[in-house]
């Protein structure tokens, strides 16, 4: 069986797993980190979202074999880390602003959010209704008001 190096959460991590499977099942089964979730399997719902190499990507629907020993993973429990807090801007701005209720989808969002902002302040502005529109993360419990206030929120703390 392949071996398959990378960096989770500021940590190399060394993994023996057949290439294809999805890098989700390898952070949740075999890292035991379960912040990101498993949703629909085929990078639709985005309650899996996560960062690689500081970009929002879905590892559920990406192979191990296609992360390189350079690569570096972050997770919802990596995020505060990044900015060397107990807690992201981010994760800050979801509690105050109560968004989450089952908080089933809230780590894919929170991972999306971030992302969102660092691409809007790349390209020197501020957050729009139609960057917020652009976030595809299903939320079953319906908090998008309390969600884009939020990311509104975050941003300005970011």
């Amino acid at each position: 069986m392949p071996k398959h190096t990378f960096k989770v959460n500021g940590r190399r991590v060394t993994v023996k797993v057949d290439d294809d499977v999805r890098l989700l099942w390898v952070l949740r089964d075999l890292l035991g980190i379960t912040g990101p979730k498993y949703g629909c399997g085929i990078n639709v719902c985005k309650a899996c979202t996560s960062h690689l190499n500081g970009k929002a990507f879905n590892p559920c629907s990406v192979p191990v074999g296609k992360i390189g020993p350079d690569d570096e993973i972050t997770t919802i429990e990596g995020l505060a880390d990044t900015v060397g807090k107990d807690l992201h801007p981010m994760q800050e701005a979801w509690l105050e602003n109560d968004v989450a209720q089952c908080g089933y989808c809230q780590p894919g969002q929170i991972m999306a959010a971030v992302d969102l902002v660092k691409k809007a302040e790349k390209k020197g502005r501020a957050i729009t209704d139609g960057d917020l529109d652009s976030i595809r993360n299903i939320c079953r419990c319906g908090t998008y008001p309390r969600l884009r206030d939020a990311i509104r929120d975050g941003a300005k703390g970011m």
